[in-house]
């Protein structure tokens, strides 16, 4: 197959290009040349703002399925329906888990506990563009191509519903692995090689579970997404078939690492306020993803030790410019006292 990747240059597409080449198939990447390109693959430059200056390019390589990684807003969805349709066989979106009422929940944008696991016939959000600008200002300094108009439901609505180009929807999880932006292991791991002896969590936070993908195993499934017929027109969870706590992924770092210290559960109250968690965590976010397992036979490549492993090995190479979170070890050193103090 001829496959197009829309911002497919980044964190995720650059393994999804990687996992299509090895299938065979011929890969272009659309982007505006700011990172390395994927091994194997073509290019086309330019901005996702002006995909349509590009048709002309688009008609004369005419790609068997277009894959779009940077999609923001039901505005830019329609935007690519319209430039591809009469071009392609099929678009896929990447899509998000964000989309499921109990996200709502968990932010306080909706009320009353979701029902789990989460499948794709799960409630969606009834409130829409949720995230304030100043939020919106935070997530660009790790997304850039996160516009104003962020919401992934519109996105999705245009995406399945137009009558003459066939879609398909992938919702993704929290997803690790080498050149992860958000650095999701650096705040235990930081601990554990800072030679702390005890980490704390909050009770509900340690408990609190959530959908995870390690990003080479999501890259082999949205690959297995663009390539399959039978998804045209299908909406797919994609994750780990365990939802794990806090916790259990802060164990299973120690266990990787060899760290022999002690987790220390405190009450919600006696955190230090730097490690205070925004949101409700009595709604957790565990997910299905039995559907894409089902229907494309869908398998990670990956065990979820080596996964762990691997991203280890690159958080150590590669710590944030600047700390995602807060360290403040003198004041984690206090709370244990004072819970010491009244056991």
């Amino acid at each position: 197959m001829k496959v197009l990747l829309i911002g497919g240059s980044g964190f995720i597409g650059s393994f999804t290009a990687a996992a299509l080449v090895k299938s065979g198939h011929d890969v272009t990447v659309f982007h505006r040349g700011k990172t390395s390109m994927p091994e194997g693959a073509e290019e086309i430059l330019g901005d996702r703002k002006f995909l349509q200056d590009h048709q002309l390019e688009f008609r004369r390589q005419k790609f068997d399925v277009v894959v779009d990684f940077v999609l923001s807003s039901g505005r830019q969805a329609l935007q690519l329906m319209d430039t591809f349709r009469g071009l392609t066989s099929r678009v896929v979106a990447l899509s998000s888990m964000d989309v499921y009422r109990a996200i709502g929940v968990f932010h306080g944008f909706e009320s009353g506990l979701q029902e789990l696991p989460l499948t794709e016939d799960s409630d969606v959000r009834t409130s829409r563009n949720v995230y304030s600008p100043e939020a919106l200002k935070n997530v660009r300094t790790v997304y850039g191509w996160v516009d104003d108009e962020y919401d992934k439901i519109p996105v999705e609505q245009a995406v399945l519903s137009d009558p003459k180009l066939p879609g398909t929807v992938l919702r993704l999880p929290m997803i690790y692995g080498p050149g992860d932006p958000l650095h999701r292991f650096h705040a235990v791991l930081k601990r554990m090689d800072d030679g702390r002896k005890q980490i704390i969590f909050a009770d509900d936070v340690a408990r609190w579970r959530t959908p995870r993908g390690y990003v080479e195993n999501v890259a082999a499934a949205i690959s297995l997404a663009a390539t399959s017929t039978q998804a045209a027109g299908r909406v797919y969870n994609i994750c780990e078939d365990e939802s794990f706590g806090e916790l259990d992924w802060a164990r299973k770092i120690a266990a990787s690492t060899g760290w022999n210290g002690k987790f220390v559960i405190l009450p919600h109250d006696l955190m230090p306020k730097h490690l205070h968690w925004p949101g409700n965590t009595a709604q957790h976010l565990v997910a299905s993803s039995e559907r894409i397992r089902h229907e494309l036979g869908y398998r990670e490549s990956v065990p979820r030790e080596d996964a762990i492993r691997s991203t280890i090995n690159w958080e150590r190479a590669n710590p944030p410019a600047q700390p995602l979170t807060q360290f403040d070890y003198p004041a984690e050193d206090e709370a244990l006292a004072q819970v010491k103090a009244t056991a």
